[in-house]
């Protein structure tokens, strides 16, 4: 059974603590959610929104990441970090400290050498049309991806039906990403 992996994006919760925690304790309750992501990138409370997420995703028994900082990943007991495509010189010191290792691809060539630096995981975007991420890549390279690498693969992008679901999953990748598909 393919894994689905949430990312959260401020545009659905704003700045305001108490309704982050309910919008996110709402979306897993009303979803499937094996993985989930904190990436908000303007937020100057990071710090303390990630707490807040880390323990809602600890009582909905969700395997929360963090984005791109993988010493405070570490220091908050995330399982893990997301870095993104330009933080392959992190993967090695966030897997040395025991962190599960997402990170951000969108062709062969970048997934291959996550694969070389020992991520558990690659996303790989966009597969489909999705706002302001370009050119979807589509099925074809997705599946060529899969057939290429060992490293764990998350379609990402656009992702918003139980049908897009179904064609990622049978392109043979681990997981799915979507923000929009949860909310």
């Amino acid at each position: 059974m393919i894994k689905s992996y949430l990312i959260t994006d401020p545009d659905f919760y704003g700045n305001d603590l108490n309704s982050f925690t309910q919008t996110l304790t709402s979306i897993i309750d009303k979803n499937s959610v094996d993985f989930a992501l904190y990436r908000d990138k303007k937020n100057p409370n990071y710090e303390l929104f990630a707490r807040e997420f880390l323990f809602t995703c600890k009582q909905k028994n969700v395997l929360a990441l963090l984005h791109q900082d993988y010493k405070l990943a570490y220091k908050l007991g995330a399982f893990g970090v997301h870095l993104n495509s330009t933080q392959f010189d992190l993967i090695k010191d966030a897997k040395k400290l025991g962190l599960f290792v997402v990170i951000s691809t969108h062709n062969l060539k970048e997934s291959e050498a996550a694969n070389s630096f020992g991520a558990d995981a690659v996303t790989f975007s966009p597969i489909f049309t999705s706002p302001n991420k370009g050119e979807p890549k589509g099925l074809a390279p997705l599946k060529e991806i899969v057939g290429k690498i060992n490293t764990k693969i998350i379609a990402l992008g656009g992702i918003t039906t139980d049908e897009q679901i179904e064609a990622v999953a049978s392109c043979g990748v681990f997981a799915y990403a979507s923000i929009r598909k949860f909310i």
